[in-house]
Formats: structure tokens, sequence, C-alpha cells
């Protein structure tokens, strides 16, 4: 009797969960309204950006069409202050944010992530045509190259092999000029912004293979809104699945960075 009645309580207790998870009225909000308004910083490539045109564009806008696409709803991007962007999410200015969103413990106690759906942090980059430098302990006693005041100026100084030079640049940019003239060995670059620029210069450059620091991107949602992140979960989980996700790498950052095994 005691195990009939302990199987009982543990299906009641599933199916109440089970209810106010889907009872929460956040997916059929969406739904019925159809569209999913999505908040975002409108400058910050290559997640999401305004091109010549000044239209919205970035590996997050491809992803997230594609969301809506499947789902059946459309995509409203809702451009906003970064600094406030959680502030205005509970403000119901939008249902969600998408735009590259580092998940941190801070930012968990005020929304709710997905998993993650793409790895950043700092990567070295060195030239194409570079044999003898083939991982991150081969920097050691090398010169390296980083944008001074980001976060791989500190990436650079936890190399597992101590660099000979550390040298600061105004922008990546310049530094990954120096890196092509060789009067750098590497330049430690934030994954994201890395890639994109490697993309947009192919042949000239690759990535050292892991990561020096890792951020692991996520969307965020309000944390009571569990219908709605499931429903994008799913669809996030099914994109991978069939490899859409890499197909919309590979146009940003000439390669799949959203597939888990390699993380």
């Amino acid at each position: 009797m005691k195990r009939l009645f302990a199987a009982v309580l543990v299906m009641v207790m599933c199916l109440s969960a089970a209810v106010a998870f889907a009872g929460d009225g956040s997916w059929d909000r969406v739904k019925n309204a159809g569209k999913l308004v999505i908040g975002l910083d409108d400058a910050f490539p290559p997640m999401g950006f305004r091109n010549a045109d000044g239209e919205i564009v970035g590996f997050d806008v491809d992803a997230a069409e594609e969301v809506g696409k499947r789902l059946g709803i459309d995509i409203v991007w809702q451009p906003t202050e970064w600094k406030g962007v959680i502030n205005s999410l509970y403000a119901k200015k939008f249902d969600c944010i998408w735009n590259g969103m580092t998940i941190t413990p801070e930012r968990q106690q005020k929304v709710a992530f997905t998993k993650p759906y793409i790895m950043d942090g700092q990567i070295a980059a060195v030239r194409m045509d570079e044999a003898a430098i083939k991982k991150h302990e081969d920097l050691g006693g090398k010169k390296v190259g980083v944008q001074a005041g980001s976060p791989a100026l500190e990436a650079a100084k936890k190399l597992p092999k101590e660099a000979g030079e550390i040298r600061e640049y105004d922008t990546n940019p310049k530094a990954f000029l120096d890196l092509e003239a060789d009067r750098l060995d590497a330049v430690v670059v934030d994954n994201v912004t890395g890639r994109y620029y490697m993309a947009s210069r192919p042949g000239k450059f690759r990535a050292l293979p892991g990561y020096i620091t890792k951020e692991a991107f996520g969307v965020a949602f309000r944390m009571e809104d569990n219908a709605l992140r499931a429903m994008i979960q799913k669809t996030i989980d099914e994109m991978i699945a069939d490899g859409t996700m890499g197909k919309i790498s590979r146009k940003w950052f000439g390669e799949d960075v959203t597939n888990p095994a390699e993380w």
C-alpha cells in the first residue's frame, strides 16, 4: 500500500509540475500574437548589427528568424540600450534577449537562459601558413597582440606558457595587420569577433584549437516564462541536430562554432 501511495504521489507531483509548466501562458501569448519580440544591441557584429542599408543582420538574427519560420511566427527586433536590457525585459518591452548574451552566475539570478548555443571566449589566431605554432603552449616566448582594454589582455597573460611580449593595439584589425605582416606571432581575440574577421579574410589566418577562456552565450527570458523558453530551446536543439545552426555559423564565422562536442 505504501509503495502504491508513493507511486501515486509521484505521478500527481509530476502531473502538477507539467500543468504548471504548460500553464504559464508564455508560449500561448507569443503564438496568439503571431510574433516574438527580441531585444538586442544592434551594434554588436557579427551577432546583431546594421548593415550599410540599415538592416539588422547577423548570426543571432539569422538563427532567430529560422526559429520564427519553424514556429510559424514573425520575429520583431527591438534595439535597446544594453546596460538596461534586463530591466527592459521585465518591463515587457520584448519577450527575450537574443544577442550574444554571456551566461554568468549574476545574470542567472535575474533571467532564465537556454542552454548555450554558441561558445564565446578568448582564442588565439595565427597566420594560415604558420607551421611551428599548433597549440597554445607553442606561444611561449612569442610576440602576441591584443586589443587594449579588452579581456584578451588578461587572457594572454593566462597562456600555458608565458608570451615573450604582449603588444596592445587600438583595434583588433590593427593587430591582425601586424600578424599578417609577420610582426606578431599570434593575436588573442574574442572568439566571435576574431572568427568573423578571419572569415572576411579567407586563407589568411586560422584559430588554434580550443579556448584560452570560455564564455557561453544563451537566450535570456523572464524567469516565469518557462513554456516559451522550452519551445525556443526545443527548436534550437532541432536546428543544431539537423545542421542548420552549423550552416548559419559557417556563413558568419567560416566554420561551425555551434557544436557542443567541439567546446
